[in-house]
């Protein structure tokens, strides 16, 4: 039987990011992508001044944190993920999960749970 793989997407205030990337290393995440995303939830923009005159911009400044797991359980991911970025605020984020049919390391073809593993 072929172990879950399991992509984990975060997306959450860049001020945060080095307090989640030390909980997920904590845990045991081995690998993460990060990019820097514009974008706008629940809030729509938070209403700002510029010379005195409101404005609300568009789309906030957001960090978008990409990983895949099938050892670390995902329910440990989340928990953790939740703990270091709550703040209580609009804005603090949302974490969206996906199923992965397959993961192909390109330099060898290794596939599956053996191209997410980092051990040679």
């Amino acid at each position: 039987m072929n172990p879950k793989i399991t992509k984990i997407e975060i997306i959450t205030r860049p001020n945060k990011f080095n307090e989640l990337k030390q909980a997920l290393n904590d845990i045991g995440v081995q690998g993460m992508t990060v990019t820097q995303v514009l974008g706008c939830g629940v809030q729509k923009g938070a209403t700002k001044k510029y010379r005195g005159v409101d404005y609300t911009p568009e789309l906030l400044p957001k960090i978008k944190v990409e990983t895949v797991v099938s050892e670390v359980p995902v329910e440990l991911v989340v928990e953790t993920a939740k703990k270091a970025l709550y703040t209580g605020e609009i804005g603090d984020g949302k974490i969206f999960i996906y199923g992965v049919s397959n993961v192909i390391r390109i330099r060898n073809g290794d596939e599956g749970v053996t191209a997410l593993n980092n051990k040679e």
